[in-house]
């Protein structure tokens, strides 16, 4: 019976102790991000995370809402899967169409303001966040003509996602 009472004492002592990882650390000391996997179920809620942002910072700064364009959506997400077969974040497509001759081809008839895009492993709000701290990308978001929104993405069976955002008026 003490045998028996040590035992579990023991194992309950056992079962208290926690080990705890340290983050692994990239080369600049900062730890390494997790991976951001987009799911199906998820997906859906992402565009609206990101208009709802959008507007939040529309606000704050004294501008009107932008409302999301399903057009500009057609056209962000060829462009995110696009890059990714061009392996390259940039503004042109393979076949040499600039962000303008995308958005005509969806059938969009307002004027195009702008588009940001992104290659990362970093979820929307996190790309949001690092286009605000951008003059440039910051300036498409907050352009006070812009009237619709269209957000896409692709992502890489690695995990890297491919963000496109447009404006427009």
């Amino acid at each position: 019976m003490r045998f028996l009472g040590s035992f579990l004492a023991v194992a309950i002592l056992l079962s208290a102790c926690t080990t705890t990882t340290t983050p692994q650390l990239a080369a600049d000391g900062k730890p390494l991000p997790k991976l951001y996997r987009i799911s199906k179920s998820g997906s859906s809620k992402i565009q609206f995370r990101i208009l709802d942002s959008v507007n939040s910072l529309r606000k704050a700064a004294g501008l009107g809402e932008v409302q999301m364009n399903a057009q500009l959506n057609a056209a962000a997400a060829t462009h995110s899967r696009d890059m990714s077969g061009q392996n390259r974040p940039w503004h042109f497509g393979s076949d040499g169409s600039s962000p303008l001759d995308r958005v005509r081809r969806v059938g969009y008839t307002g004027d195009m303001l702008g588009e940001n895009i992104s290659e990362t492993y970093e979820t929307e709000l996190e790309t949001l966040g690092a286009w605000m701290d951008k003059p440039d990308t910051r300036s498409v978001i907050l352009d006070d003509r812009a009237s619709n929104l269209g957000f896409s993405w692709f992502q890489e069976s690695s995990g890297k996602i491919w963000w496109t955002l447009l404006m427009g008026s």
